[in-house]
């Protein structure tokens, strides 16, 4: 029975400009739909908002019956914090609006935006945000998390461009947290996930990038894998912070620049985009093809949203993902090995280890610039765990945990918020590392009774 059933919504849903979405309804199903298929939660209540107005009243109905509450901006987050089961889920993908001050380089861009409508927003003015990898995914929970991506090596993490945001807090007040405003609050915003309240706008400092990039990919045979990792290691130590260069271990998917016998072989493919100066970019770039016997590459100068999309067709929602994820200061050739034999045993083909290098710009902030904490971590290891039937769940879950365990040993310690999946509750003081403490001090403040539990929880002080 859903725990609506006999209260009274009709108050709501005279006042709401969005709309309700309940158990019954023919577009429940739909709604309650996020990109990791591995979640399946039935909330109580769906309520698609409009505007900030509309979240308030949404939260304060949820804290007035004493209902679980989550918040949806995207619904891409692995853990599925979008959702929760008998609850009311605050979904702001109606919320789309992305605002760009030309000249004075700022954009202030709704909580239900993806990076797809920042990109298409900022990109004719030759200006960016320092945002993810896939165009589909939601600017908010990953903002809220630290973000990082293409260009986080020149312009930092995510969090590092974030001047101001509106949100609302437990208590419903709608406040306007920035340098002058409730500082300490946008401080923790800057990578404390969504632990404080409800973010319905973002205000980013936009970068020159663009509009067309050098990007590309170069394919390797996995057999040749450790003689690429190391050269790959010895390369990003070199690279300026224009350049960024991941390493990715799979089964090669049908790319049109490969041959066909190439198609499904175990592969590295070092993927990288150059955002400086064009007449400079092929110079730099060339030595990547030279780390063995190449199985196939493309290069090519195109516009910055269009690569924004390159990975996409690997990242397509509707299909059940399992993540562990470390942090490494370095790469060493044992951490190598361990993540060659995992590659060489995928549970299924859509399974992937990504390498994402940092450092740059990222590595030179002060850890206590922002609540995201991990500035030693020159490289982010996610063990992509992707299946699309329910009975790989267990020998997909089992390798992703067995090559975490064998990787730690190199690693940090710390960890990306953004890649805890659902289970991994006692990573929570490892993804916000140092700063975990001045975050729950912030949590007391403004969140005293935990009303925002849905996520990698902090607890009140």
């Amino acid at each position: 029975m859903s725990p609506l059933q006999n209260l009274d919504i009709e108050a709501l849903r005279a006042a709401f400009a969005g709309e309700l979405i309940l158990p019954g309804n023919s577009r429940y199903d739909e709604a309650r739909t996020i990109w990791n298929a591995m979640i399946d939660r039935r909330p109580a209540l769906i309520a698609r908002c409009a505007g900030t107005n509309d979240v308030v009243r949404a939260l304060c109905f949820a804290r007035e019956r004493g209902l679980p509450l989550s918040v949806r901006g995207g619904g891409h987050n692995i853990a599925g914090s979008a959702l929760c089961d008998d609850g009311v889920v605050i979904d702001m993908s109606m919320m789309k609006s992305v605002r760009v001050d030309v000249a004075a380089r700022r954009a202030v861009v709704e909580a239900g935006a993806t990076l797809a409508d920042v990109d298409a927003a900022t990109q004719p003015h030759g200006l960016a945000a320092p945002l993810g990898v896939n165009s589909t995914t939601g600017v908010a929970g990953l903002t809220l998390g630290g973000g990082f991506g293409w260009l986080s090596r020149r312009h930092g993490m995510t969090v590092d461009s974030l001047e101001a945001a509106e949100i609302v807090t437990a208590n419903g007040e709608v406040i306007h947290a920035s340098s002058t405003g409730h500082p300490e609050l946008l401080w923790a915003l800057r990578g404390g996930s969504g632990n404080f309240g409800v973010v319905t706008r973002f205000e980013f400092r936009l970068h020159a990038v663009g509009p067309e990039v050098l990007g590309g990919l170069i394919v390797y045979p996995l057999s040749k894998a450790k003689a690429v990792l190391r050269q790959y290691r010895e390369f990003a130590a070199g690279a300026p912070d224009d350049l960024t260069v991941w390493a990715v271990l799979r089964n090669a998917p049908p790319l049109p620049f490969l041959p066909a016998e190439v198609h499904g072989t175990g592969v590295v493919v070092l993927v990288f985009c150059y955002i400086g100066a064009p007449e400079r970019g092929s110079a730099l770039v060339e030595p990547l093809s030279g780390f063995g016997s190449v199985l196939g590459a493309h290069t090519a100068m195109q516009p910055f949203s269009a690569w924004q999309q390159v990975l996409d067709p690997l990242l397509t929602p509707g299909a059940r993902n399992y993540w562990k994820s470390h942090n490494f200061a370095s790469l060493d050739d044992g951490l190598f090995d361990v993540v060659i034999a995992a590659a060489s045993s995928l549970p299924d083909p859509q399974c992937e280890v990504l390498i994402a290098a940092l450092g740059g710009e990222v590595s030179r902030r002060p850890v206590e610039s922002a609540a995201y904490a991990h500035r030693d971590a020159e490289f982010v290891m996610n063990v992509h765990g992707r299946w699309s039937e329910a009975n790989v769940d267990e020998k997909g879950i089992r390798w992703a945990r067995d090559l975490f365990q064998a990787a730690a040993p190199y690693s940090t310690g710390g960890v990306y918020v953004n890649f805890l999946t659902q289970d991994e509750h006692e990573r929570v003081r490892a993804a916000y590392g140092s700063n975990y403490e001045r975050l729950a001090e912030v949590k007391r403040r403004y969140d005293p009774e935990n009303v925002f539990c849905m996520n990698h929880n902090i607890r009140p002080a």
